[in-house]
């Protein structure tokens, strides 16, 4: 068998990928636009141009083709039949994992969220744990629910859609037609548009942190809705699903204390007959789409358990340019 994998991690803006051997070494990494502005035929094309010379490059390193190609896209897919169902991002509807790698080779396709907490759990913040939500807050909003040793994708592969629970029934209006929505008061994105609004000046979610940290008043108050309507969902999840932890990654969880602790306060306090499950920070940061796609990548060529004795050195992820 061959020594190393293609594994691509595919975003509504760039691709990271790189090549993973059976040990976990990352012997290549690099980065592509994915051209969604384009159409989603593009973005076909582009996905599979850069798996294949990501391929080429694992020749020239290894002297054979790879192993096997996991893939993680946005969106709705069948886990099943490996197919991208739909990704309003991206535009495409119903394209077969082939068509996104120009090689006669085993392919795994998974969400990109669940393929993020696979690698958490594997190798990151849940690396011993059983069940766990993986919750990165970035431009939107959803979770990965670790549950029995693996990402669960339920009946449909929708299972995790957690940025689009109401949490203010009274509130904003969110882009997806629902009131009040987790994601339309605490992703990055709702953090900077709310303030901007409210200044009538533009900042980002890191400059309104920024500016929560410095005492500013408007911006301390659209942290504080984004803390709150977390805090209520994640009362929610806990409740129903009890994990042992809840992992938070994303540009906000950049944030630090300035985010944990006060969500951590108000979990504990919304929780009133039972402890709260600890919050952990993500510990593979934008590496780890790309190493869950290596790790369904080496399930595709039939070694499910690679990765097992991969090191838990967070300083050997790689460095994706």
């Amino acid at each position: 068998m061959s020594e190393y994998v293609v594994a691509v991690d595919v975003g509504g803006t760039s691709m990271k990928g790189g090549l993973v051997t059976r040990s976990g070494t990352v012997a290549a990494t690099d980065r592509r636009p994915t051209g969604a502005e384009l159409g989603p035929g593009n973005v076909i094309a582009a996905v599979r141009s850069f798996t294949g010379d990501l391929a080429a490059r694992g020749a020239e390193l290894f002297g054979t083709a790879p192993a096997a190609a996991g893939i993680a896209v946005p969106g709705l897919v069948d886990d099943a039949t490996a197919t991208a169902l739909y990704a309003a991002n991206l535009g495409w509807r119903d394209v077969p994992a082939a068509e996104l790698v120009p090689l006669d080779v085993p392919v795994l396709l998974g969400h990109d969220v669940r393929t993020g907490g696979l690698a958490e759990s594997v190798l990151g913040a849940g690396r011993e744990l059983s069940d766990f939500l993986f919750l990165p807050i970035g431009t939107g909003i959803a979770g990965a629910m670790v549950i029995g040793g693996g990402p669960y994708g339920g009946t449909s592969g929708w299972a995790g859609e957690i940025g689009h629970v109401p949490v203010f029934p009274e509130g904003e209006q969110c882009a997806c037609g629902q009131i009040g929505c987790l994601e339309t008061y605490a992703s990055a994105s709702a953090v900077s548009r709310r303030y901007s609004a409210r200044a009538a000046s533009p900042a980002t979610a890191e400059e309104v942190a920024a500016l929560t940290a410095a005492g500013d008043p408007l911006a301390a108050k659209v942290w504080d809705d984004a803390v709150e309507a977390l805090s209520l969902a994640l009362a929610t999840y806990t409740l129903l699903l009890d994990p042992s932890a809840i992992v938070l990654g994303g540009g906000l969880a950049e944030a630090g204390p300035l985010l944990a602790d006060p969500l951590a306060v108000r979990l504990g306090k919304r929780l009133t007959f039972r402890t709260a499950p600890p919050l952990r920070k993500a510990a593979l940061g934008v590496a780890a789409g790309m190493l869950g796609a290596a790790l369904l990548g080496w399930r595709a060529a039939g070694v499910p358990e690679a990765g097992a004795s991969w090191s838990p050195d967070v300083s050997r992820t790689p460095a994706v340019p």
